[in-house]
């Protein structure tokens, strides 16, 4: 794989037709969007879609996820590591074959494919060593097969220098929500595996992180209880009741007082406090943990916003979106009650960093991800 570039004769504010995937540590669905964008300004919206991973896939990497989680550092990359690439770039195209057909697109219609790959293991830095972050992708073979460049691999070179390599949404939030005439401060908070923030504040600047668990959680919790992958329309937590002790336990860690900017895997935190409740009571439990960490984060943002815009799988949780509703100092609005496309923004945001990588800008920020100056990032494969 080969090192960064831009792309040869693209102007800077020449807006390119990208199309971008994001797939979730949930190992749900590769999410689709179209964007054209310049790299700063959004020019214009076009369809998003998902389609569900295949059943092998899925697998193949829960498999890859374990063995990369159990890695130690400095010992040869796991064997595993080059199947899963190949089948996470296989899967890309497959999905995207679907979606280009049932919108009338073609391959050729994209200057450019942004792709974040997927995560089978994210540490954040510590003040002894650095971070390690792999996201899979087989750049070269998914490039070959669309014609088409990618942009990909955005987290490991902001890691190198010292970042926590996540989040790099917040720099799309951010024009985002200018595309929508929004006034700063305003914030947005993504509610996926691990939830992020992002506040924009009044003079523009960033400041985002992890906040906490998001649906990862909950969604471990059922797998392991063999009560399927999630919490269907928050049934259960909705059923069930708060144990004030094992949220106690939850919150008594850390990550909770360390300075932002910060990052988190899903793994991050144990499932041990709540293994003795019922799954209803469990799954409250883990919603009102995934809530008090949104409203631990407003206290170290210093900023008050005027809305607090979600996004992500979890808005579709009631529990979730009722439990942020009720203790947040902010209003709380889904991402649609803003014209925004809840289920497609990452998609949307890897669309847009591919388009800065493309044109050499920063993706990271020290506001973001703690690294010491705004930074570029991501690499390019050709066909």
């Amino acid at each position: 794989m080969g090192p960064s570039y831009r792309l040869t004769g693209m102007a800077v504010n020449v807006p390119m037709k990208i199309l971008g995937f994001m797939t979730g540590t949930s190992l749900d669905a590769v999410d689709m969007a179209v964007l054209e964008t310049d790299g700063v300004e959004i020019h214009a919206f076009g369809p998003a879609g998902e389609r569900k991973l295949r059943e092998a896939t899925r697998d193949l990497l829960l498999k890859t996820t374990d063995i990369a989680r159990a890695w130690p550092r400095g010992a040869p990359e796991p064997a595993i590591f080059e199947k899963a690439r190949r089948a996470v770039a296989d899967e890309h195209f497959q999905a995207a074959e679907s979606f280009l057909d049932e919108h009338g697109l073609s391959w050729g219609d994209f200057d450019l494919l942004g792709v974040h790959g997927q995560t089978v293991l994210h540490e954040r830095p510590t003040a002894e060593r650095l971070g390690r972050t792999v996201q899979l992708l087989d750049a070269k073979r998914l490039a070959k097969v669309c014609g088409r460049p990618v942009a990909f691999d955005f987290r490991t070179a902001d890691v190198a220098a010292g970042g926590e390599g996540a989040p790099l949404a917040p720099i799309y939030h951010a024009a985002r929500a200018r595309a929508s005439g929004l006034s700063a401060p305003v914030a947005a908070l993504n509610v996926g595996g691990v939830a992020n923030i992002t506040l924009i504040g009044a003079d523009g600047a960033l400041l985002a992180f992890d906040t906490g668990p998001g649906n990862g959680m909950i969604d471990l919790m059922l797998q392991e209880r063999g009560l399927g992958r999630f919490d269907q329309d928050g049934r259960l937590a909705l059923a069930g009741r708060v144990d004030d002790a094992a949220l106690a336990s939850l919150l008594d860690s850390a990550y909770f007082d360390a300075p932002a900017p910060k990052s988190l895997d899903r793994y991050d935190f144990s499932l041990a406090p709540v293994q003795h409740l019922s799954a209803e009571d469990a799954a409250a439990t883990l919603v009102a943990f995934t809530a008090e960490a949104v409203f631990k984060a407003f206290a170290q943002t210093g900023e008050t916003p005027s809305a607090l815009i979600v996004c992500g799988g979890g808005r579709h949780n009631p529990a979730i979106m009722q439990t942020l509703a009720q203790r947040a100092p902010v209003p709380v609005q889904t991402a649609e009650a803003y014209g925004w496309r809840g289920d497609s923004i990452e998609a949307e945001a890897f669309a847009y960093l591919a388009a800065r990588t493309a044109k050499g800008l920063p993706i990271s920020f020290p506001g973001t991800t703690g690294v010491k100056a705004p930074m570029t990032g991501g690499r390019i494969d050709r066909p």
